[in-house]
């Protein structure tokens, strides 16, 4: 009786120490080189092509169950119509969500479903906000051209982090917004550069210079859960769009949970174009980020990057404004997209270190899909990463789709793949 007593301590000492995304995976569990969305969710259709999935802008794993995963989508199928800055939704009303799954062999089941709400109730749409609260110069329109309402409240998901009391953090690229959601997906939170949220706490005033569809990417809590950490897709439009994207200069942005005080880091791309797909903790300093381009392997151009970095926060300059000015800090006369790498250094700002972890060009079988944007960590050698599908649709121009085909000729939908590391993260 004592010794069952004992076991029952150590097991219950065990579960009370997953937090966040640190999960402490028991010796048996086994996984899957990959595992696919078994039946992706059917929304409707557009032109006789069906629009399903959608999910995989982000994934994190059950801090309490190492065999689920929560998997979010972004705003919804869209594409583009002969009027410049125009979008078709193909389904107006979708309401972004979070979706968990539990893996069957090498197959992915959906569970249950979190929509994600305002903090009335109201289920959110993923239709871009007006100029002023996050508006990226996009109009939408309906089915048959019927003109949308911009949608102050509109979320673009795309970073997620799960706090330890079990409720959500979510970072877009619209406004950039970053939400607090409650464990049922009602907004406790929101925060932006323009003041306009739930609770009053802002995001830096030049996040608002973010690229259009290019905002905070990737978002992480870490362990202790004190700390948000979002990444910027791409460098800013600052102080022109010429500029902003000749630069490659990332921003990470640390939030305190209690205080709402920030800092800015400076994350250096391999290259001018790449993008930050997401970022998810390790420990308190250290952190995973995707690395990508938007290509697909064996397609046409090829993909040529698709990698998964260890940074770390030690050592790095913090470069915020504490004029909070719209530009944000000045170094010798020029804000930071503006500087080139040797004015970077001359200036003294130390980007966050950055150490290769995979490559996933090398994967036995190659990575076939073009968005790599989900990324966790089980225990601490076990890489998942997931796709976004794109609801299964491309945009075929002219408000047309098309199904969205790897090079295969198979049709992309959600796929994790886990890659268990020769040596521990943690």
């Amino acid at each position: 009786m004592k010794s069952s007593l004992l076991l029952l301590l150590a097991a219950s000492a065990i579960s009370l120490s997953c937090k966040t995304d640190q999960v402490l995976v028991a010796p048996a569990t086994t996984f899957p080189a990959k595992a696919v969305d078994a039946a992706p969710t059917a929304w409707g259709s557009l032109s006789g092509v069906s629009i399903s999935g959608g999910y995989g802008s982000a994934v994190m794993v059950d801090p309490r169950d190492p065999n689920s995963f929560y998997v979010m989508t972004d705003r919804g199928a869209n594409v583009g119509t002969s009027v410049a800055g125009q979008l078709l939704f193909p389904i107006p009303s979708f309401n972004p969500n979070i979706a968990k799954y539990t893996l069957s062999g090498d197959s992915l089941r959906r569970v249950s479903v979190i929509n994600l709400k305002n903090a009335a109730g109201i289920n959110l749409t993923g239709i871009p906000n007006p100029a002023g609260v996050g508006g990226t110069n996009e109009t939408a329109v309906g089915p048959g051209g019927v003109s949308l309402a911009l949608d102050p409240e509109g979320i673009d998901p795309e970073g997620l982090a799960i706090a330890p009391d079990g409720s959500f953090w979510v970072s877009d690229e619209y406004g950039p917004h970053i939400i607090h959601f409650d464990a049922t997906g009602r907004t406790l939170e929101r925060m932006n550069p323009f003041g306009t949220g739930a609770g009053g706490r802002r995001l830096p005033a030049v996040l608002g210079k973010r690229r259009p569809n290019r905002g905070m990417e990737g978002l992480a809590l870490t362990i202790d859960g004190k700390t948000l950490v979002g990444a910027m897709q791409s460098p800013l439009d600052n102080p022109t769009t010429a500029l902003g994207r000749a630069s490659n200069a990332h921003r990470i942005l640390t939030v305190d949970v209690a205080t709402g005080a920030t800092k800015q880091y400076v994350y250096v791309s391999d290259a001018v174009g790449t993008l930050i797909s997401e970022i998810t903790a390790i420990n308190s300093t250290e952190f995973l980020v995707i690395e990508r381009d938007g290509n697909f392997s064996g397609g046409t151009p090829a993909a040529v990057h698709k990698k998964v970095y260890k940074i770390s926060l030690s050592g790095a300059t913090d470069v915020s404004d504490a004029a909070d000015a719209a530009g944000g800090k000045v170094f010798t006369g020029k804000v930071l997209e503006a500087l080139t790498p040797a004015e970077r250094t001359a200036a003294g700002i130390t980007p966050v270190t950055k150490t290769l972890v995979l490559d996933l060009l090398t994967l036995p079988g190659g990575y076939p899909h073009d968005k790599l944007e989900g990324v966790t960590l089980v225990g601490s050698d076990m890489l998942v990463l997931a796709n976004d599908d794109d609801f299964g649709v491309i945009d075929a121009g002219a408000a047309a789709i098309a199904p969205k085909l790897l090079p295969s000729g198979s049709r992309d939908r959600l796929t994790l793949y886990f890659v268990k590391l020769a040596a521990p993260l943690r």
